[in-house]
């Protein structure tokens, strides 16, 4: 069986999760909305430039998990993707997703948002395999710190074959799908790259390549 392996954040989302959670506890007033709503804002500009310090950014974005009880913060992931993420789930990416299955493939959805919020949507896109983010957890709370290698440009390429050698898979036959150049040193690796709704960078790469370009937002 391939690995058919998917970017989740503006690629089987209209929209970045990540992002969208900070928003959603700075307007439950979780978290200081003024300065949260900057830093969010700084971070996911300099994601999309290309500069993100994912250190800087994780001690931000993980800081939430740290200072709130656990299942206060698991009812607001509900609430979350019910309300934010379920109206950005793309029919296309839904029948994407459906075509590989029934072709067989393993599915996997591979993120550098931490897996305490895309777990669940992955669950929703009936996606087994999940590689993302792991926050830190110590005597059932979170530390506020990532455990183990960041999912994030090159660290997706090392997660993906710490996974491979586990569950004793290849690359072979295998495509990925995903939006940014952040994501190029995967794209780089697998036998079928795809771009879908790239950004300029990654869209010139693809283009300049011969790699399949997709829309999945019509």
């Amino acid at each position: 069986m391939a690995l058919a392996i998917f970017d989740l954040d503006n690629t089987l989302l209209a929209g970045d999760s990540d992002y969208l959670w900070g928003r959603f506890l700075a307007a439950e007033g979780i978290v200081d909305g003024t300065y949260y709503e900057s830093e969010n804002e700084r971070f996911y500009r300099e994601y999309k430039d290309g500069t993100l310090d994912i250190a800087e950014f994780l001690r931000f974005s993980l800081r939430p998990l740290r200072d709130n009880p656990r299942a206060e913060l698991e009812a607001l992931r509900e609430r979350f993707v019910v309300e934010l993420i379920e109206p950005i789930m793309l029919q296309a990416a839904k029948d994407l997703v459906e075509s590989h299955r029934e072709a067989g493939d393993t599915l996997m959805i591979i993120t550098a948002t931490n897996a305490f919020v895309t777990a669940p949507i992955a669950q929703r896109f009936g996606i087994a395999h999940l590689i993302a983010t792991l926050p830190a957890e110590e005597n059932g709370r979170f530390t506020g710190e990532p455990s183990g290698q960041p999912a994030f440009r090159e660290g997706k390429v090392e997660r993906l074959h710490a996974w491979l050698h586990a569950h004793r898979e290849t690359l072979a036959g295998s495509s990925f799908y995903s939006d940014s150049h952040n994501d190029l040193p995967l794209l780089e690796r697998v036998d079928r790259p795809v771009a879908v709704d790239p950004d300029p960078q990654l869209h010139e790469t693809a283009r300049s390549r011969g790699w399949p370009v997709i829309s999945l937002r019509g």
